[in-house]
């Protein structure tokens, strides 16, 4: 066995929990996994993951835990209670935190980590399943220097690029922001492609032409070829990142927002247009295939 191995808990299984799951394992690290759905976890515990059967029972046999959960509630119901994450002994520990979730949430449970004498890193990370299973996140953390030196030796074996951006809820913050400019781009994609659809030009070559403008994102480059069979209505494969996690951050964004004496007009216009995709249908439907929301919904 390694010298570096470490012994990591992943506390929900979820598309990216289960992916981040799968990494560590392949990285060769003694992985333990805890899923309120017990089905969730039967993969892994074929693959050679330990499957603990309560949170607490999670953290009693690792010395990292890493969640990232649906938002605040689901935070909640993971860390606390009687067989919650902070149920048992947890002096010494190691928890990172990756949710997508108001700053406020993270600064309040970094106080229950300390009081337990633990320790938490926040980092969100940016990406879907196949960075998650190839190391290529972007994370965003936010904590003390000294803790993410102790993380980042494992943050680095699941990211492309890791920062500290601050103390506890800074994470918190990047990743917000990151996500506002992403999700405004699916909807501005899906009107753009509206006004020149009667053209009837080839999908995939009018996604490698905008790809290739100025107005061309890193996700259109990456995942344009989901894009441009979405356009066509074809499968673009299984959802990553659908429309009602989208809708979830922006309801995240505005909040903060509010907290913090503002308003985002943008991102409460994009809410609007992400929630009347759900009420036709496109809640579960992967972000690629969200600009032909909007095409097929209005058609010339």
């Amino acid at each position: 066995m390694r010298e570096n191995v470490m012994k990591v808990g992943v506390a929900g299984l979820g598309r990216m929990g289960a992916a981040i799951a799968k990494r560590l394992l392949e990285v060769g690290h003694e992985v333990h996994v805890w899923n309120r759905s017990p089905d969730k976890a039967e993969p892994l515990g074929k693959a050679g993951v330990t499957v603990a059967k309560t949170p607490s029972g999670l953290v009693a046999g690792v010395d990292t835990v890493i969640t990232i959960l649906t938002d605040a509630a689901a935070i909640a119901a993971v860390y606390d209670g009687a067989e919650g994450l902070l149920a048992g002994d947890a002096k010494g520990k190691l928890f990172i935190e990756m949710s997508t979730v108001q700053p406020v949430t993270e600064i309040a449970l970094a106080e229950k980590i300390r009081a337990k004498g633990a320790t938490m890193l926040e980092c969100p990370v940016g990406g879907t399943v196949g960075p998650a299973l190839t190391g290529k996140l972007l994370g965003v953390a936010g904590g003390s220097k000294e803790d993410f030196e102790r993380a980042k030796p494992l943050l680095e074996q699941m990211c492309r690029r890791v920062d500290l951006v601050g103390p506890i809820g800074a994470g918190a913050s990047m990743k917000l922001a990151i996500n506002l400019p992403l999700g405004i781009f699916w909807l501005a994609f899906g009107e753009a492609y509206a006004l020149c659809r009667h053209l009837n030009l080839d999908p995939a070559w009018l996604v490698e032409l905008f790809a290739d403008t100025s107005g061309g994102t890193n996700v259109l480059k990456a995942r344009g070829s989901a894009v441009a069979l979405a356009l066509q209505s074809k499968p673009s494969g299984s959802a990553t990142f659908d429309c009602d996690n989208i809708r979830k951050d922006f309801r995240t964004m505005v909040a903060e927002a509010k907290e913090l004496g503002f308003g985002l007009p943008m991102a409460e216009q994009a809410l609007a247009v992400f929630d009347q995709a759900a009420k036709a249908g496109w809640g579960g439907k992967d972000c690629t295939e969200i600009p032909a929301f909007w095409s097929t919904s209005h058609k010339a």
